[in-house]
């Protein structure tokens, strides 16, 4: 039932694509037999709207894996350094934020640990919307920033590190081998920012997957079962990327890759000092405006990663 409801909803669009086409057709055909300057420029904008449209959904045909059309689960990892890290780690959070704001999507921010005078040290949102993952999946990695550091007296340059992990959101009935039998929850007061209500009652939920070890945390709902459900959506989807994890080292294996099953090399760096550029080093992709991407302007970077793995030209 969930994928005739997409395949109904992908055929409707493109039925509807047709029909203003089939339109515009019949404006051509007036404007051609009355001349009318104002209706050359209604057909002119409809061209333009119709182009744009075309060209996003003949992209979207890149997005074909299995939960590609889902929401998606994004977390954030300070790494290694402290109030620098925690503090990039915050910079990429608010990045994500204003790149899902500005799409469209709906974003919720389900878990956050602060960080020690700066920062954050673990974020997680859910960013709910079509095609979420599939987009977001270029996201997943470590990012690198470097920069003069504002926590520095003596104003030297620094570079810091964050981990991205990105997982579909789950829906529960997808069937994910999650046996309630594996999973040990425990019960916690929330701390941070939340109101009176949220220091007085024990609401957050850590939630640890004994065979793999995954850990789950969500302290941000006022009621203990709402942050329960939603520790354990996050938990589904990171079992389905865990495997997907397994499938790829296995296939790599048997081509005689080397998998690193640790953070791996950075996927993007952030320059802001000596020079201000952002660039993918799968894809060499680069930009000047720094400022832009960190304002949540990663369209293109994540349209030219989802080229470069079909092979397409960035």
């Amino acid at each position: 039932m969930r994928r005739m409801s997409n395949l109904r909803t992908e055929v409707e669009t493109w039925q509807g694509v047709a029909g203003r086409v089939k339109d515009a057709l019949d404006l051509v055909e007036m404007v051609i037999d009355e001349e009318d300057d104002s209706m050359l420029a209604e057909l002119t904008a409809e061209v333009e709207t119709l182009e744009q449209q075309l060209e996003k959904l003949e992209f979207q045909l890149v997005l074909s894996g299995e939960h590609d059309k889902d929401s998606a689960l994004l977390s954030i990892h300070a790494g290694a350094g402290g109030t620098e890290s925690q503090d990039w780690a915050e910079m990429l959070m608010r990045m994500y934020m204003r790149w899902a704001e500005a799409g469209g999507y709906q974003v919720e921010l389900v878990d956050r640990t602060e960080g020690e005078g700066a920062g954050v040290k673990s974020a997680t949102l859910v960013i709910e919307g079509d095609y979420a993952y599939g987009y977001l999946r270029a996201e997943r990695g470590v990012h690198r920033l470097v920069r003069i550091s504002p926590f520095d007296a003596s104003s030297r340059r620094h570079t810091s590190f964050a981990l991205v992990e990105v997982v579909p959101d789950i829906d529960t009935d997808i069937d994910i081998d999650l046996n309630l039998d594996d999973v040990e929850i425990d019960v916690y007061k929330s701390g941070g920012a939340g109101g009176q209500h949220v220091q007085k009652n024990s609401t957050a939920i850590r939630v640890k997957h004994i065979p793999t070890g995954l850990v789950v945390t969500c302290q941000n709902e006022r009621s203990q079962l709402q942050n329960k459900e939603t520790a354990l959506r996050i938990l589904r989807g990171r079992l389905y990327d865990l495997e997907l994890k397994k499938q790829e080292e296995e296939q790599a294996r048997l081509k005689g890759q080397h998998v690193d099953a640790g953070w791996g090399n950075q996927i993007r760096s952030y320059v802001l000092h000596p020079y201000k550029m952002v660039k993918d080093h799968r894809t060499k992709y680069e930009v000047g405006n720094a400022e832009a991407v960190l304002d949540g302007r990663l369209d293109d970077f994540i349209e030219a990663y989802l080229r470069h793995t079909i092979g397409e030209p960035v």
